[in-house]
């Protein structure tokens, strides 16, 4: 039987950040002076894609977003670990796919802020490579990003079964065009309908999904 390889998508995955996220998108309009005509619910919509795109998505001119994605950096910084919180049943879900597979985090967030938060909820242990936005050119649904992991991890197809876990259709896109297996979570962003069109195996959260594979086994 080969060995195992899971790589986790982190907000709405792992972690539920949307007050750290919204809150911050607000000071970055007001910060801007940027009359946002959109609604909460918009800003997280587009949540697991890149920041520049996101700000795109929500209206903010393509020669602005960068202006608008310092700012956001910046108080980000400030209060991302008090406004971050494990989803619950993480570490059970950690401890359960750290026996049966090594881990990995492939995430839009820049490692510089992934890392710290890690390590903060005391999980940064469990994860073998982190994979941020800084890491790749082309950040999912590319499948670099998973790529780039399995580079780091020193796996390929041929002799490990590698799994992503992730809330989005981002997350599932770039599993199937790496060539690995994507199990779709509903603990996050995404939902149902989109995220059966790229996996047959869309569960409530992530310990289901890991149990999912776990089961696979026998």
């Amino acid at each position: 039987m080969k060995q195992k390889i899971i790589l986790f998508d982190l907000d709405g995955t792992l972690i539920d950040s949307t007050d750290a996220i919204v809150g911050t998108f607000y000071y970055s309009f007001e910060k801007m002076n940027y009359e946002f005509k959109g609604t909460t619910d918009d800003i997280k919509n587009v949540i697991g894609y890149p920041l520049d795109i996101m700000y795109e998505r929500l209206g903010v001119p393509k020669d602005k977003v960068w202006d608008f994605v310092d700012t956001y950096k910046m108080r980000y910084r400030e209060i991302s670990l008090e406004q971050t919180i494990l989803l619950d049943d993480a570490i059970e879900t950690l401890e359960l796919a750290s026996k049966i597979a090594r881990l990995g985090i492939v995430t839009t967030k820049t490692t510089q802020y992934t890392i710290p938060l890690l390590e903060d909820m005391g999980i940064m242990k469990y994860f073998e490579c982190i994979v941020g936005r800084q890491e790749v050119q082309n950040p999912k649904p590319h499948p670099e990003p998973i790529l780039k992991a399995m580079e780091l991890l020193d796996v390929t197809n041929s002799n490990y079964d590698i799994y992503m876990i992730g809330d989005t259709k981002l997350d599932l896109i770039s599993a199937k065009d790496a060539g690995i297996k994507g199990i779709g979570v509903l603990c996050g962003y995404g939902k149902s309908e989109d995220l059966k069109q790229y996996t047959n195996i869309v569960v409530q959260n992530s310990l289901e999904a890991v149990k999912t594979i776990v089961n696979s086994e026998k």
